[in-house]
This record gives C-alpha cells, sequence and structure tokens, in this order.
C-alpha cells in the first residue's frame, strides 16, 4: 500500500504531494495498510462540529516542524487532512520536501469528506 498512494498520486521524484478523494480514501483506511491519517487542523476544530476522520493523528500545522522527523521516517503513506485543503496542501509539501515519498492530500479535506455522509 505504501508505493500505491507513491505510484496513484507521484513518488518520490515528484516533490509535490498528491491528492486524494475522500471516496478513494475511504476504502483504505481500515486493514494493515491503512495510511496514517494527519490531521493538521487545531485540537479545537478536530474536536468540533465537523469532527474528524476516525483514527486520524491531530498535529496542528503550527507544531507539525517539531514532529517532521518522526513523519518523514513512518513506514507507509500519511494522508494530509484540514477543514478545506490549504493547510493540509503544506503540511504535505513541508513533508515532501523533508524527504517524506508518500504524502497525499485530501481533496476538500474534512469539508468534503462529510459533505460525502462520512
Amino acid at each position: 500500500m505504501a508505493s500505491m498512494f507513491s505510484r496513484l498520486f507521484g513518488g518520490a521524484a515528484n516533490p509535490q504531494p498528491g491528492w486524494i478523494a475522500a471516496a478513494d480514501l475511504a476504502p483504505h483506511l481500515t486493514g494493515d495498510n491503512a495510511p496514517l491519517v494527519l490531521d493538521v487542523r487545531g485540537v479545537g476544530e478536530f474536536m468540533g462540529p465537523l469532527g474528524h476522520i476516525e483514527g486520524a493523528r491531530n498535529i496542528p500545522l503550527d507544531q507539525l516542524a517539531g514532529e517532521t522527523a518522526a513523519l518523514v521516517a513512518h513506514d507507509g503513506p500519511i494522508v494530509c487532512v484540514c477543514h478545506t485543503d490549504r493547510r493540509s496542501a503544506a503540511a504535505a509539501a513541508h513533508l515532501r520536501a523533508a524527504g517524506a515519498t508518500d504524502v497525499t492530500v485530501l481533496r476538500g479535506g474534512m469539508l468534503a469528506w462529510r459533505s460525502e455522509g462520512r
């Protein structure tokens, strides 16, 4: 699975993170090869009305630098999420620049996730 996201959305040769739609992400959230869902919203947003994707790890964007090394060392795909997709795109670009090779952004963020009834 780790290489699946790289093949679909660009690997190490492509410094830009890829994008994934909610419908495409949902089936991959269970099982042994599930991606790390990294929610970069603030804690209030993460726990707020839109909620969060089950199992997501919350690291607000302004705290990401302190967690970068551990995230780059993560063995598997990472999907970045925020309210829409602006902060998550910035987080994904930061992780790619730091050496992460399998990073994607949830297109439309939690708004898209919830609009699809998830």
